[in-house]
């Protein structure tokens, strides 16, 4: 059983998956950053504030701060957008074209033309 846990472990895939979550992490604070340092200070020009937080829908006695969520969806949308531009973009791009390079290799001959050739080399003979 212990054994089973440390190929399970020692599993390729499971390596590849934490790398994978590391990086995305890593990642995810860098768009958010961004989002944060400069798209939102765009935002602060145009409306006068860094975030839509300050935004409240008061009904009754009860505030809904539908601001902090537009904030959330606005970092959703570009951590989204950098994830399609610098991630899927280019391994579409680098898959098209390793598969045209693979599609473009000259097949080798199939078995019936050795056949034949060796055939004919005999009758040769």
């Amino acid at each position: 059983m212990l054994k089973d846990f440390k190929d399970f472990l020692l599993r390729g895939n499971l390596i590849e998956l934490a790398v994978a979550f590391v990086m995305a992490v890593a990642f995810g604070g860098v768009v958010k950053s961004f989002t944060d340092n400069i798209i939102m200070q765009i935002v602060a020009l145009i409306f006068g504030q860094p975030s839509f937080d300050a935004l409240v829908l008061t009904i009754g006695d009860t505030p809904i701060f539908y601001g902090a969520f537009l904030t959330v969806l606005v970092n959703f949308i570009f951590v989204a957008a950098a994830v399609f531009f610098f991630v899927v973009k280019p391994y579409n791009a680098y898959k098209a074209r390793t598969e045209a390079e693979a599609e473009e290799a000259p097949a080798g001959p199939s078995e019936v033309d050795l056949l034949v050739e060796i055939r004919d080399a005999l009758r040769r003979a």
